[in-house]
């Protein structure tokens, strides 16, 4: 089987591309699952409910969400009734949202599960991520032996961390959250597939998404500036995750890149 993460989406941009590639990619990639972290998909912070029907109408069969998960009010309604988005799983129990998702494939007995956690260093306060993957891991039933983890983490070494410990217990931990892809993917001995960080889907000349000019002038002078969302060279990173379905191990994980047309 074939998974395809993609990292967070930013802005309009970087919708744009996702939703013309999506059924493209499946096609050429014979891909089973798509699944994308859309954190960022509101004008650069946050989801609305026309972005996510969007997506889901795109062709994307499960989003996961990171620390600007609540900046758009209105999508809460969505991540209490839908069952194919979840938030990070060591958020409090009464945030909105779903732990986990358990996603059909082509074949409704297919099925892989999907959930999220927030780093702890550099982000903001929340549970430990590390009591929350036991709790989610514990919960997923028996049958379902792909698992997918979104680490949106800041600091590498953190991700490294989770890696190695649900090593062997899922099948892949990928990194979100710093929008710089990271050329570190490997399948680790027990049989995880690992990457810092997918990168994102958005403009990449620009800082992390936003207007280099904006960023620039509020670092250097202090004066506020909206950070805007850029234009410039859109790119779609992510990740394809080879493994197989009954035992859950991976067997490949290569980085994907594809370009907007000019």
């Amino acid at each position: 089987m074939r998974l395809l993460f993609l990292g967070d989406i930013v802005g309009k941009p970087g919708r744009n591309l996702v939703c013309q590639s999506v059924r493209r990619l499946v096609d050429e990639k014979t891909l089973d699952w798509v699944i994308v972290n859309a954190e960022n998909s509101a004008g650069g912070s946050g989801l609305t409910p026309a972005n996510y029907k969007q997506l889901i109408d795109a062709g994307i069969d499960g989003i996961t969400l990171g620390d600007h998960i609540y900046r758009r009010r209105e999508i809460a309604t969505v991540l209490q009734r839908r069952e194919n988005i979840v938030k990070p799983a060591n958020f409090p129990a009464e945030a909105p949202g779903r732990e986990f998702m358990l996603l059909a494939g082509r074949n409704p007995e297919e099925r892989i599960a999907v959930f999220s956690l927030l780093g702890r260093q550099f982000m903001r306060p929340t549970d430990c991520p590390w009591k929350a993957a036991e709790r989610v891991l514990a919960q997923i039933p028996d049958d379902v032996k792909a698992i997918f983890v979104d680490f949106h983490a800041e600091a590498t070494s953190e991700k490294q961390i989770m890696a190695r410990y649900l090593d062997g217990r899922v099948t892949a931990v990928l990194g979100t959250h710093t929008h710089v892809p990271t050329a570190d993917e490997c399948i680790l001995p027990g049989g995880t597939a690992f990457q810092c960080d997918l990168g994102m889907c958005g403009p990449y000349e620009s800082i992390i998404g936003r207007r280099i000019d904006r960023v620039t002038e509020t670092t250097i002078s202090f004066n506020p500036t909206p950070f805007d969302v850029a234009t410039g060279d859109v790119r779609l990173c992510g990740a394809i995750v080879d493994f197989n379905l009954s035992t859950g191990q991976a067997t490949g994980i290569e980085r994907l890149r594809v370009d907007a047309p000019l």
